[in-house]
Order: C-alpha cells, then sequence, then structure tokens
C-alpha cells in the first residue's frame, strides 16, 4: 500500500503526536506569537520546543486564566465551534454592588452596541465587598468580548476577568504564567463534552 512522504532538502518530516497543554494566562498578555508593541506575548510563557502550539481561541490583553494550547488543529476547530456550545466558566470583578437585577439581565439578554443581544448561559453572584462584586459567568456561545460589552452595557466597570473553566476542565491551582500538559483523563473528559455537545445537536 503506498503512503505519503514529507521531506524537506532530502529530509523526512515526521508528523509530531498530537498534544495539549494549558496556561494559566496573566493579565496584560497578548495572545499572539508576536507583537509589534513590543508587549509580552503567551509565547514568552511556553518552552522553546512548544513553540508549535496554537492557541485554542484566545484571552484578550485585560482578561486572564485558563487558554488550551494545541497542534490538533482538528480538535481544536471542534472546541471553539459554536454549534458545540462547550461552557467556558469566567470570574468577574465588578465596580459595583451587583443584584440579581443585573445577574438576571445577564441571563435573560442584554442589548448592546449595534443592536445585538448576547445573553450567558448561567450567572450568579459569588461573593460581594463594600464597592464591588465576584460574579460567576457561564457561557455556551462565547462572542468577541462578550462579556465585557454586556456588562459595559448594565453600567457596571470590569476590574477583572479570569475564566476559569472550559467544559469539565478546570484551572485549579495553577499557578499564574505556568503551563502544564492535560491529563489523559482532562483530555477525555473534554472528548466526551465534545460528543455529547454533537449527539445533542443531531438529536435537535
Amino acid at each position: 500500500m503506498a503512503t505519503d512522504r514529507i521531506e524537506v532538502d532530502g529530509a523526512r518530516v515526521d508528523s509530531r503526536p498530537k498534544s495539549y497543554w494549558m496556561l494559566n494566562k496573566p493579565r496584560g498578555v497578548v495572545t499572539t506569537t508576536s507583537d509589534e508593541k513590543g508587549r509580552r506575548t503567551v509565547y514568552d510563557f511556553l518552552n522553546p520546543d512548544q513553540r508549535w502550539l496554537a492557541p485554542v481561541g484566545r484571552l484578550d490583553k485585560a482578561s486572564e486564566g485558563l487558554l488550551l494550547f494545541t497542534n490538533d488543529s482538528e480538535w481544536a476547530a471542534q472546541l471553539l465551534a459554536p454549534e458545540s456550545h462547550v461552557e467556558k466558566t469566567y470570574h468577574v470583578q465588578v465596580g459595583i454592588i451587583a443584584d440579581r437585577t443585573l445577574v438576571d439581565a445577564l441571563v435573560n439578554g442584554v442589548g448592546v452596541d449595534g443592536g445585538e443581544e448576547l445573553r450567558a448561559k448561567n450567572a450568579r453572584i459569588l461573593r460581594g465587598g463594600q464597592k464591588n462584586t465576584w460574579l460567576e459567568i457561564i457561557l455556551d456561545e462565547g462572542k468577541n468580548r462578550q462579556i465585557r460589552r454586556m456588562l459595559l452595557a448594565l453600567n457596571a466597570e470590569v476590574l477583572r476577568l479570569l475564566r476559569i473553566g472550559i467544559g469539565p476542565l478546570v484551572l485549579g491551582t495553577l499557578g499564574k504564567g505556568k503551563v502544564r500538559q492535560l491529563t489523559a483523563e482532562e483530555k477525555a473528559a473534554l472528548d466526551a463534552c465534545l460528543m455529547s455537545r454533537r449527539s445533542r445537536v443531531a438529536r435537535d
């Protein structure tokens, strides 16, 4: 049986095994390979032999927390596909005393700039202080800067925004700026989540 072989300058290039990693992205770091403004990028936290990995989605410069990396582009596309509805969990500190009205608005839908209406899958108050509140917000179809745009429309300034979970995967105790490989169990749990979501979409 014939097989394809890739060579560069006569040397065989072997395909790399599929690899899956997580980073606890610090605030102020951009999700790109390089930055024309000289800002730190997520690749500053990877080892040189990990530079061939690609981020799964992104977190904006001011956001922090769980960011996945892989060389499995098909798997990444499935995880990011809107129809997969993989839940992403965020902890968000806002500069107001939040109440049930704000939480309900996040779930019921918020009109934002351009006339678009955005909503969270779920939201709840985690804890409050004298001047601010920590919220937990779950999205299952993330759009560009969705949480920030919803809270801006509700006159709630975002002080911190951390992604702490993707599907069954949690950030846990991974230190800021640290990376580690997903365990076999974590990868299997994410795969099971994707399969369950695809099955549900097919039934619908």
